[in-house]
């Protein structure tokens, strides 16, 4: 069950009653973890299991409370980042650390310019590199116009380019679409052929069960098992992961009844935005949800982002928007939040919530938000009363009540985004990738949550890559390619293979 305590040759890293402890509680406590030369490891959990943290150990990012490290036998201690790729050990972080003001190529050779640089030749070098790996990115763009995927790509493409001889992968494919994860499948094969070790960690648990050679599983912070890939089924994963069968109430089960739809609360007619989004008409209906499916750059974003206000349509010919029969063209997001639409970003990190303030201070931001004046009144009593209210409804977990956001799981950091949306008491929620970078136990809870409003009568939309969860959560759905919803089916009628066919054909 417990990973080996001894050094063997091929063993190249190793963790022994490991411990990491923030504030006198353990994130992960007395955890035995090796990993192989050329093997791939997936390392598994729910948010808040500890992964990110061991994972952070290896990398350099933060230190052991008590335990050891070896690298090839030999014990280590890294105070830094790079000092651990010094050592040949890279990481890839789920929320990507990029430099937004710099190129592509800019990003992918950071740290290895020689002392007179020819930026022609560096663009040069990047596009042949990443022309190699599959990817689509232009290495002239500034990193901060890519999208969610591209950034994930460049953060892949930096790890290779740097020849780690061990590269830790935190949920690499969360934001790509299916043909880019089987490129990122085959470049995983190159590199173990090439004796590069991996460390896998995603809520994708088919991927796990695809990729590894052998798998981990952590749970509050400890080790459950360590086994080979062959002894696991999903159902073991989820069994070992969550502490109890949830079988039943994941992906799989295919509707057999829908919502009726209520009033038509919102509708897009002939909507443009420079080449995003073309000419795009759809409508949405009180008490169901909504699926919005489509391969990255269909426009489904950006076509809910001009509806929300934070991005703005063409000033000609842009199209119409009727919230409850009436038009409406914010330019801004504070009166589409208090006119009742609330958008739920897909990039948390970067959108989603204010990383060094509370739980309760980001919920109560959301609440102000709606409220009209330059300098509406504050209540520390009504911020306190809020934050404990939304932290039991959607059962956000930390240490206590202060922890600043970006100390959170990135499950628990998804649900403040949520639950700041929430509190402003929307008609039209916009769920973009609800439960991207979210595990098993967690997706479960947002689920229920979107249900539940649909149920209460509101207008969901869920924007989401996932096809499983497109079908299990959707009363209709919608498929957008190339700028347009193109297609509409009832969740009774629609399977994975009707919804692919139209977002490809």
């Amino acid at each position: 069950m417990n990973a080996p305590s001894t050094a063997t040759p091929e063993v190249v890293l190793e963790l022994r009653q490991a411990t990491k402890k923030y504030a006198g509680v353990p994130a992960i406590e007395d955890v035995d973890f090796n990993l192989r030369r050329g093997e791939v490891h997936a390392l598994l959990g729910e948010n808040g299991a500890g992964k990110s943290t061991l994972s952070k150990v290896l990398a350099g990012v933060v230190t052991l409370s008590s335990g050891h490290m070896l690298l090839e036998g030999r014990e280590v201690s890294f105070k830094t980042p790079l000092e651990a790729h010094h050592h040949g050990i890279a990481m890839v972080f789920q929320e990507t650390s990029l430099v937004p003001s710099m190129t592509v190529a800019q990003n992918l050779f950071l740290g290895q310019e020689a002392f007179f640089n020819r930026l022609r030749g560096i663009y040069i070098a990047a596009q042949q590199f990443l022309q190699s790996l599959n990817f689509d990115v232009n290495p002239t763009a500034l990193v901060g116009m890519l999208g969610a995927a591209q950034k994930q790509m460049v953060e892949i493409a930096r790890a290779v380019l740097n020849n780690a001889r061990i590269i830790i992968f935190d949920e690499p494919t969360a934001t790509l679409t299916p043909e880019e994860k089987r490129y990122f499948f085959d470049l995983v094969v190159q590199l173990k052929k090439r004796g590069v070790s991996i460390i896998f960690i995603s809520h994708a648990l088919e991927e796990a069960l695809l990729l590894a050679d052998r798998i981990t599983i952590l749970r509050d912070g400890k080790l459950v098992v360590t086994d080979d890939k062959d002894q696991f089924d999903r159902a073991r994963i989820i069994q070992a992961m969550v502490g109890r069968d949830m079988s039943q109430t994941m992906y799989g089960v295919h509707k057999t009844r829908v919502r009726p739809q209520g009033e038509c609360l919102l509708s897009v007619q002939n909507l443009r935005m420079a080449s995003m989004v073309k000419n795009n008409s759809l409508s949405v209906f009180a008490g169901q949800v909504t699926g919005v499916f489509g391969l990255v750059g269909a426009g489904r974003t950006e076509t809910f982002k001009v509806v929300a206000g934070l991005i703005k349509r063409d000033f000609f010919y842009g199209g119409e928007v009727r919230l409850r029969g009436r038009p409406v063209r914010y330019r801004v997001p504070a009166p589409a939040v208090r006119d009742g639409i609330a958008y739920i970003t897909e990039d948390r990190k970067s959108e989603g919530f204010f990383d060094h303030m509370s739980i309760p201070r980001n919920i109560y931001l959301g609440v102000l938000a709606k409220k009209k004046g330059r300098q509406p009144m504050v209540s520390a009593s009504e911020e306190r009363s809020l934050g404990e209210y939304w932290t039991k409804m959607l059962s956000i977990r930390a240490i206590d009540k202060s922890v600043q956001v970006v100390e959170l799981s990135g499950g628990n950091q998804q649900k403040v985004v949520i639950a700041k949306s929430l509190a402003q008491e929307p008609d039209v929620i916009i769920f973009d990738e609800p439960t991207r970078g979210v595990d098993v136990g967690a997706i479960a809870e947002i689920h229920a949550e979107i249900n539940r409003l649909a149920d209460a009568g509101k207008a969901v939309v869920v924007i989401s890559s996932y096809l499983p969860e497109i079908l299990s959560l959707s009363d209709r759905i919608l498929v957008a390619k190339k700028g347009k919803v193109v297609e509409e089916f009832s969740a009774l009628e629609a399977t994975e293979e009707k919804i692919m066919y139209a977002a490809i054909h």
